[in-house]
């Protein structure tokens, strides 16, 4: 790659094998703009890495990285935007239920000014179609909420599916450690620092092979953090990072062993 990409995509992967070849398909066949695509696995004998190495001999833009940073989806998340050379940065999943087609318009979002871009399933015009009914209920309650509320911008603060400003997000910084809460964390971020959020609607369709690694009773907790964070006055870079770090100390003593 001869010129610095517009666009790192960050995939999060696990165990996904040849399965993950529909989904590098599309990515390389919708994206437009100069990118680079970062799937990002948590060990060197994930059944991913072998079929993502051989992908990338014919396909320059791909890279497959091994986290460093501790087992899960959002150490996985935080070491792709680590590692992206991109002024932006959008994270999919591995999944395949993310329209790919869509990171061109949340990039060029992200490029006149917004912090955040988000893929909206709940806003007209956008669409969940399968997956768990109480995973949905409650990400739709959420999102539905923050908007009215706490005015975060989308309606859709829990999906992960969102382009960043990459600076925006080496500023703030992500205290993440768990599930996919990152999305809702990075926009309740934006909200407290008055940054721009905007979302477009989106069709998330549940995944049509492999079983979803999104453990619900596991993580709400963690989703519940962010959403408390949303509400409250403005704050600067500095008090966001330090409110960010700020969590119960089993949480802290959690990040020390991951």
């Amino acid at each position: 790659m001869t010129e610095r990409p517009r666009v790192s995509v960050v995939v999060p992967a696990y165990n996904e094998g040849t399965a993950i070849l529909s989904v590098l398909d599309r990515l390389f066949e919708s994206v437009r703009l100069t990118c680079e695509v970062l799937v990002v696995v948590d060990s060197a004998d994930d059944t991913t890495v072998p079929v993502a190495e051989e992908y990338a001999r014919k396909e320059p833009r791909l890279r497959c990285l091994v986290n460093t940073y501790g087992r899960g989806p959002a150490n996985a998340i935080r070491f792709g935007i680590d590692a992206a050379t991109a002024p932006v940065v959008v994270v999919t999943m591995a999944d395949g239920c993310d329209d790919a087609r869509q990171i061109d318009e949340l990039v060029r979002l992200v490029e006149r000014g917004v912090a955040v871009a988000a893929a909206s399933r709940y806003m007209p015009g956008g669409q969940q179609v399968g997956g768990p009914v109480l995973k949905g209920t409650l990400s739709r309650l959420a999102g539905r909420s923050l908007r009215t509320f706490a005015h975060v911008g989308t309606r859709d603060a829990t999906n992960s599916f969102k382009a960043y400003a990459t600076e925006f997000v080496r500023q703030v910084g992500i205290d993440s450690r768990d599930g996919f809460e990152i999305g809702i964390e990075l926009t309740a971020k934006a909200k407290r620092l008055r940054l721009p959020v905007a979302e477009i609607p989106t069709i998330w369709l549940d995944r049509q092979a492999g079983v979803s690694n999104f453990k619900i009773a596991q993580w709400v907790p963690s989703y519940l953090r962010w959403y408390r964070f949303a509400f409250g006055p403005p704050l600067t870079v500095d008090q966001v990072r330090h409110r960010g770090t700020a969590s119960p100390p089993e949480q802290r003593e959690g990040a020390q062993e991951s």
